[in-house]
């Protein structure tokens, strides 16, 4: 008899997950995007994410576009022509600043993941001196951080 995979259904409908406008150097950023995207759809999480189209963000959010998930993207009027080119996926929702940005990104969001990458590493020390902050260390992709 095959075992199916078993997903129990999470108290959060809402993830914001912060990732780079960069692709990154090194191939396990992009494989941890593309596997946490089909971990959220499989759990039948939104996305809520920076909302631009390159690097990380735009490679995660089309990948749980494509798999049928929900996307909103939060980006500021003045990232908009640098960090959104071509078709963006899901819904985009414009804001005057990066202030209202990270504000938005949390009304919308019942926790947040830090894919691998300079915003995990910045979000490091604080982390540790914050109880709601857990560590994820998926072995082949270094860590992850997630707020809850």
């Amino acid at each position: 008899m095959d075992m199916e995979k078993i997903v129990m259904k999470s108290k959060f409908k809402r993830v914001c997950v912060f990732c780079g406008s960069s692709a990154g150097k090194r191939d396990f950023y992009r494989d941890a995007a593309v596997e946490l995207a089909q971990e959220l759809v499989a759990r039948r999480l939104d996305l809520v994410y920076g909302g631009g189209s390159i690097g990380l963000m735009g490679l995660f959010s089309q990948a749980v576009h494509q798999a049928g998930g929900s996307v909103l993207g939060i980006i500021p009027r003045t990232l908009m022509s640098k960090e959104i080119t071509g078709e963006t996926v899901g819904e985009v929702s414009p804001v005057a600043d990066m202030h209202q940005r990270k504000a938005e990104m949390a009304h919308h969001s019942d926790c947040f993941i830090a894919l691998p990458g300079p915003m995990s590493l910045c979000m490091n020390q604080y982390c540790k001196q914050n109880p709601h902050f857990y560590p994820f260390c998926p072995q082949k992709y270094k860590w992850v951080w997630i707020f809850i």
